[in-house]
């Protein structure tokens, strides 16, 4: 395994200078059954804002992942390749071999308190998600978002995760000080789908809870409809039943986002397909002949019919994670006294 590579910017790109060294590494396991099989190796990070590379297609620049690996183990998952920059497995290894920036909340908190630092929005979950099954024991989110807030820098979050829950007056706290934006990912409703391509998650029906309480408590959340999967969950009536789904949450804005099979993933989630569905090996392999992506075209259909039945279920914009301030409350008003009294200029 290799630690000395493992750079600042290593989440989206390599360079020279190491993140941590060799020996602030600590390998553990947890003989419990929610960590039974999962290894995690805690180190003590040298950088936590990572920058994202201008040839990203990401609409964000700035970006915090206190973890690298995820028990989520979704076989499409794209982060898949950052493993190998370790030598560690991109497969099982990815979803079993979890490493734990156990300083990340104080040294997020010391780099936002830094000259440098332009209190530009940084957005978490867009590497792995920073709510799986490790942040129940480590907890190190509620740190982070307490540095956000004290810093009023704006941020958001995408999860899975339904342990978000547990964070909400913290989130709650940074929104009337800051932008924040929330978004949940389901990309589609299918439970026999979702039991196997997304074993590690909660299920469809509990994200979208989330997604209907952070609206009852004022935070307008956004779903990120993703991955929609050809073949798997791109049907009219699949899509439909989506949506529905999402729209009755009360999402505030609905994303879809095809499938896509980069590097380290592709590999993954071939293995996958050809145990599960091996009739859809070669149409698959058609589809992505030209790269990690789906054809334009394809992926232009999945938008329009996501938007027109959007538009039908009376979701607003698609923009996903789109940032909600709380509005502190009206004051009551005062009831009419007698006699003369003082204007406020206000």
């Amino acid at each position: 395994m290799r630690w000395d590579n493992l750079t600042e910017d290593s989440e989206h790109s390599r360079a020279d200078s190491a993140l941590f060294g060799v020996d602030a590494v600590t390998t553990v396991q947890f003989d419990t059954p929610e960590f039974r099989g999962i290894t995690f190796h805690e180190i003590r990070a040298r950088s936590i804002i990572n920058r994202v590379p201008a040839v990203s297609r990401m609409s964000f620049q700035w970006t915090v992942n206190p973890y690298r690996g995820c028990s989520h183990a979704c076989v499409y998952c794209f982060a898949r390749k950052t493993h190998s920059y370790l030598d560690l497995d991109t497969g099982l290894g990815f979803d079993s071999q979890i490493v734990v920036k156990i300083n990340a909340p104080e040294l997020l908190r010391r780099q936002l308190g830094s000259r440098r630092w332009q209190g530009e929005h940084i957005a978490m979950g867009t590497n792995v998600d920073c709510y799986q099954r490790a942040e129940g024991r480590y907890r190190l989110v509620p740190g982070i978002i307490s540095a956000l807030r004290d810093h009023a820098n704006p941020f958001s979050i995408l999860t899975k995760g339904t342990l978000i829950l547990r964070d909400l007056d913290l989130i709650k706290q940074a929104a009337e000080v800051t932008d924040v934006g929330i978004s949940v990912s389901v990309g589609f409703t299918d439970q026999e789908l979702w039991r196997t391509v997304e074993p590690g998650t909660p299920a469809p029906e509990r994200r979208l809870e989330v997604v209907r309480t952070f609206g009852e408590h004022g935070i307008g959340c956004g779903v990120l409809m993703a991955p929609v999967i050809p073949f798997l969950s791109d049907q009219p009536a699949q899509l439909r039943a989506t949506v529905r789904a999402i729209a009755d949450s009360g999402a505030t804005s609905v994303t879809p986002l095809v499938l896509h099979l980069r590097p380290g993933a592709r590999e993954w989630f071939m293995t996958w397909l050809e145990q599960h569905h091996p009739h859809l090996v070669a149409r698959y392999q058609r589809l992505y002949a030209e790269g990690s992506y789906a054809p334009k075209w394809y992926q232009r259909r999945i938008t329009r019919q996501v938007h027109e039945l959007a538009e039908e279920y009376g979701i607003g914009p698609t923009r996903a994670g789109m940032p909600r301030r709380i509005r502190p409350p009206e004051p009551a008003e005062e009831p009419p006294v007698s006699g003369p009294t003082q204007l406020s200029l206000i």
